[in-house]
């Protein structure tokens, strides 16, 4: 079900609810002029301590009270308290710092320190994604976000923007990695007239049945959603197959979250290098700078014909800057100090996302805001999957990806190597984190290595160059003497990088095998069970791989290719 088709009509903004009482310092809820000086019985609105808030006596049409077998409002289910007063307050703090992230996964995750934290878990939209990705992110380890922004037309005014028939398409998609120190992140935009093959996708149907919808060879990335019945888990799994990056979980919004997110911020900064008049989108704005909202905003991030050479790849910029903004905004001590804005957020963000499964309530959006608390806007870099004209068409419509330059982008992402510098402490700190991680998988390679003749491999391309595979095996028997190697072609599905599947008692030949390759010990996976002993190991060559004896390694950020396009989150840009 799409997060705009709840209608809420008549319901009271929650933020116009809470007053501060000057004299105990305290938030209070007040519902209407007849109680306007008295808080209500029983309740404690969120204070400026660190203490919980209370819990209405009654429940009220803006203050829905608890269901059998509810936490207790501000509370966490599973039964944990908190002890001494002091969980509130740092929780909040906590997620008030989240800010540097994706503007609508910060107020997600901000809401749950509110007393009407059910209400709001009532606002979220969550869609069974049949098992697509990783099954939720994981907190000592890189996060993969997919954040998809669907052109599907719900509520009102919203009549004039996207396919008129369409159950929406994924029309901006960015793949968010977090890296897994937390002290960088990447948001990888992908166009959405990009050729790409969309792979077949079960799909939970309203009955509780699984559907296999077909794969589709050479179609749009944006028909990985929507069309055919294809659901975000779909949208997951083209994006693996295009990226050899699993991902962990998604967000989707709708045309109604830019307005009401930029609406609730007190409007989003932007600046014109030129003025603009746009008959299609209805964006009409002198040069310099302006604060957006609403309508207004929605005008701007869907413009197609007002900046740079009037095209998909442009507009995707703009939304980019237009993200950076409101970042920037929602991380201001005007946004975190003001009860009125943090309240209307929580309330647009929740009821414009649809998540999956594992992100479906409150608590589990705070706990992925607390893992993202510390990134600083500066290593915050958006970018862009590089692309070509299509060739195969006379009139340019479609783009395909540029490999030159996006090879090294995407095995930097799978490396989890940062786009910026970090800081000089926080690098000292993640490069003694590495360090101690090398040396305790590098031990995998120390022991006894069998003769080349006794090693048993099956060789698979699981992303890596084409032929690679072939060229693989004939390195191996005609160059290394392993003639019990066998290529067995395209893997079942692609790898994130290059691994080594073996059973205990083949670590030697795994070892021999590594060393013969140049794999690292990252690239090997051992299995608990033994194997027999003329079953062959699984050799999985992914987008990191090369040629046969080159070592595999992600390329450092002086690498990356000059027209790979970047931009920080904490810099400001003007639309040209």
């Amino acid at each position: 079900m799409d997060a705009q088709s709840r209608g809420r009509a008549e319901e009271i903004d929650p933020a116009d609810q809470w007053v501060l009482n000057p004299r105990t310092g305290n938030y209070e809820l007040r519902l209407g002029d007849s109680t306007a000086h008295q808080p209500r019985a029983g309740v404690t609105a969120p204070r400026k301590s660190p203490s919980a808030p209370g819990k209405p006596s009654t429940p009220s049409p803006a203050v829905p009270g608890p269901r059998r077998g509810d936490p207790p409002p501000g509370g966490r289910r599973g039964g944990r308290s908190r002890k001494g007063g002091g969980g509130g307050g740092r929780r909040k703090k906590a997620l008030l710092i989240t800010s540097g992230t994706l503007a609508f996964l910060l107020v997600g995750g901000a809401a749950a320190a509110y007393f009407y934290y059910d209400h709001l878990n009532g606002n979220l939209s969550v869609t069974d994604i049949a098992g697509a990705g990783t099954g939720g992110f994981k907190k000592d380890q890189a996060i993969n976000i997919l954040v998809i922004g669907t052109d599907k037309r719900t509520g009102a005014g919203n009549e004039a923007y996207g396919d008129k028939d369409s159950v929406g398409h994924a029309d901006t998609t960015i793949l968010f990695h977090v890296a897994k120190d937390r002290s960088n992140a990447t948001a990888l935009s992908i166009p959405r007239d990009l050729i790409t093959d969309i792979p077949a996708c079960p799909t939970k149907q309203p009955d509780g049945s699984t559907k296999e919808i077909k794969g589709t060879k050479g179609t749009r990335f944006n028909n990985s959603l929507g069309q055919e019945g294809r659901d975000a888990g779909c949208t997951m799994r083209t994006v693996k197959e295009l990226t050899g990056i699993e991902v962990d979980n998604f967000m989707m919004v709708d045309f109604n979250a830019v307005k009401t997110l930029s609406t609730a911020v007190g409007g989003v900064p932007v600046c014109l290098e030129k003025a603009v008049d746009d008959e299609d989108s209805k964006l009409k704005l002198p040069q310099g700078e302006h604060r957006l909202s609403g309508e207004q905003a929605l005008a701007f991030v869907r413009t197609r014909h007002a900046f740079g050479n009037e095209s998909d790849l442009d507009r995707i910029k703009t939304q980019q800057q237009f993200l950076g903004s409101m970042m920037r905004e929602m991380k201001s001590k005007e946004t975190l100090t003001s009860p009125k804005k943090f309240f209307s957020l929580a309330e647009a963000a929740t009821k414009s996302l649809t998540v999956d499964q594992g992100l479906g309530s409150i608590d589990k959006l705070t706990d992925l805001a607390g893992e993202l608390k510390d990134i600083d806007l500066k290593n915050i870099t958006f970018t862009t999957l590089p692309v070509l004209d299509n060739p195969a068409e006379k009139v340019k419509a479609t783009v395909v990806v540029n490999q030159s330059l996006a090879d090294p982008l995407l095995q930097m992402i799978r490396g989890d190597v940062s786009l910026t510098e970090v800081e000089k402490k926080e690098q000292a700190a993640k490069e003694a984190a590495d360090a101690d991680a090398k040396a305790k998988q590098d031990a995998l390679l120390q022991g006894n290595k069998a003769p080349a003749a006794d090693v048993r491999v099956n060789v698979y391309n699981g992303g890596g160059p084409k032929g690679a595979a072939s060229t693989t095996l004939n390195w191996l028997q005609n160059t290394k003497g392993v003639p019990k190697a066998s290529n067995l072609g395209n893997a079942p599905a692609k790898v994130g990088a290059t691994q080594l599947e073996y059973a205990p008692n083949q670590a030697d030949q795994a070892r021999a095998l590594a060393e013969m390759l140049g794999l690292p010990a990252t690239a090997m996976k051992m299995g608990t069970a033994d194997a027999s002993a003329r079953t062959p190991m699984k050799l999985t060559l992914g987008p990191d791989f090369q040629q046969p004896g080159t070592p595999l390694a992600a390329p450092v950020p002086q690498e990356l290719p000059k027209d790979v396009q970047q931009a920080q989150a904490d810099k400001a840009i003007c639309a040209k």
